[in-house]
């Protein structure tokens, strides 16, 4: 699920690229991706340790690696662990995923039976005890390895695929228990030169909640070839480092916005912990990557050490606490950061969110598995109304601002709004006992969009929607939700859900006259 909504997420951002463009490369805050051991991973080489191995295999869940002959050269130790190796000889990996589907697959772009590449080069970073199997098979190696590979996973990890291992690795590296990370950069000689084969009980980036995943990463020629849950065996073997999931639970999130006329966003997030395996310590969040953190500050009021990279490669933030946190040992981080594009300004007084679930600190560990209680508050100009999810519980004036405050009845995955210059129908329902309400924009918009204006068509939408609730109340039973709002966004070919709001293609709120217009207007596009 995770997977599929990020390349919705940047299919949609994609297809505005030409009229909503990244904005230029705002100044770091001093405190981001400045902690020693961090910058230590991320300008990683290799070390002084080399050997020379010969017919050494092992296994990483599903796939075997044997190293027939060659030379295996070991990163230098970071906080006293050592993170990776270079190998340069001559190797084979077979990969037998655990299921039938994922075997077919594999069939269909191998046109062979099974999964079998060679190589002679190998990169790998780890985790997991990857370092002292390796170390205990060899001897002494009288030659060195080429430092050319790993430089060049870790600028294609930063750039091409856009995922920070090296703050994942961080993550493992700050905890007392061993990890379970394990990536292999595969120098392939049948299939393809840039296969990546991962094995991560957090997830693999990618693909999580699964554990596994093959793909390759070239600029012209990437994809998922396989991705399966971790085998039970294998997660016996890791002990401790298996762990699967998110490593935290986001209990509470009280998040303010602002957003300018011109779309600009400034977001300050009250963000409620809970770590979920002992000795916790980095914590990995999703921000929509223009949204640059200012300043992540600590429940006893000092800063936070942070890293955000460039918003162009891989820019997810990671915070890093004062100290391990207990399972289950509450803690509160303040968010300030602020950015464009985030939401795009598509005429005067309408507006489309681009950022669905990052548009906030989020738990991309957890996907839509993380349920959290919301209190949002939206200042947007005076002249817009705010749809958001959860209940409505203040809406005021103040000075050139419409203030809008939302509370969730319940604990929610995710959170989401629009907002523009909307005029709005109410309808209240006593059974079941939820409010329904409607949202369109006034103006007429033209060109890119649609032409035509939707307020004449809210009634019979409102009316829709009181059936649906009916309906669907009869066939399974009240929903949580005490409030339902529609709202039209821009995009006529897809709706869009979160807990209590639903954004309607605006389209869906065009009578057919306007639709006939809208298609004669667009053909040839």
């Amino acid at each position: 699920m995770s997977f599929l909504f990020k390349r919705l997420e940047f299919l949609l951002t994609a297809s505005f690229i030409l009229v909503a463009p990244f904005c230029l490369a705002e100044n770091a805050p001093s405190d981001a991706n400045s902690y020693p051991t961090y910058m230590q991973l991320r300008n990683l080489g290799l070390g002084q340790e080399a050997i020379t191995v010969s017919d050494l295999e092992f296994k990483r869940d599903a796939a075997t690696f044997v190293l027939r002959s060659g030379t295996l050269c070991f990163v230098a130790p970071v906080n006293g662990k050592v993170t990776g190796a270079v190998f340069e000889g001559e190797g084979t990996m077979t990969l037998d995923p655990p299921l039938e589907v994922e075997k077919k697959s594999l069939r269909y772009l191998t046109k062979g039976r099974e999964f079998a590449e060679t190589f002679n080069r190998l990169v790998m970073r780890f985790t997991d005890d990857t370092y002292s199997e390796l170390k205990k098979a060899g001897s002494t190696a009288s030659t060195s390895c080429d430092e050319g590979p790993l430089r060049d996973s870790q600028e294609k990890m930063r750039k091409s695929i856009r995922y920070n291992l090296n703050a994942r690795i961080l993550q493992d590296v700050l905890r007392q228990a061993p990890g379970g990370l394990f990536v292999a950069f595969v120098h392939g000689k049948q299939f393809d030169g840039k296969l990546l084969y991962i094995v991560d009980p957090q997830g693999a980036f990618e693909v999580t909640p699964e554990e596994v995943e093959l793909s390759t990463y070239g600029e012209n020629k990437s994809g998922i070839w396989a991705a399966f849950p971790m085998s039970a065996e294998y997660r016996i073997k890791l002990g401790p480092g298996a762990e699967g999931g998110s490593n935290f639970h986001i209990e509470r999130q009280q998040i303010d916005t602002t957003i300018e006329g011109s779309a600009k966003l400034i977001g300050k997030a009250i963000t409620t912990v809970v770590p979920l395996k002992p000795g916790t310590r980095v914590l990995h969040f999703n921000l929509f990557p223009t949204l640059r953190l200012q300043t992540v500050v600590g429940q006893d009021g000092k800063s936070l050490p942070f890293v955000q990279e460039d918003k162009l490669e891989d820019s997810d933030p990671y915070v890093i606490l004062p100290e391990p946190l207990a399972a289950n040992q509450k803690y509160t981080i303040t968010f300030s950061y602020s950015g464009k594009d985030a939401v795009y300004k598509v005429d005067e007084g309408y507006y489309y969110p681009f950022a669905r679930d990052n548009w906030y600190p989020s738990n991309p560990g957890a996907g839509f598995a993380d349920y959290s209680t919301y209190e949002l508050t939206f200042h947007t100009p005076k002249y817009t109304k705010m749809a958001a999810t959860g209940n409505l519980v203040r809406e005021a004036t103040e000075g050139n601002e419409n203030l809008t405050v939302w509370k969730s009845d319940v604990p929610q995955a995710v959170a989401g709004f629009q907002f523009g210059e909307m005029k709005s129908e109410e309808a209240k329902l006593t059974s079941p006992d939820v409010l329904v309400a409607v949202y369109a924009n006034p103006t007429r918009h033209g060109g890119t969009y649609f032409a035509g204006t939707t307020v004449s068509n809210m009634k019979r939408s409102l009316t829709e929607a009181e059936h649906a609730v009916n309906l669907y109340t009869e066939y399974f039973g009240p929903m949580p939700y005490k409030r339902l709002s529609l709202t039209e966004q821009a995009s006529c070919n897809f709706g869009q859900a979160w807990p209590g709001l639903i954004w309607l293609p605006a389209c869906a709120m065009l009578d057919k006259s306007m639709l006939d217009f809208n298609d004669v207007m667009n053909r040839g596009y």
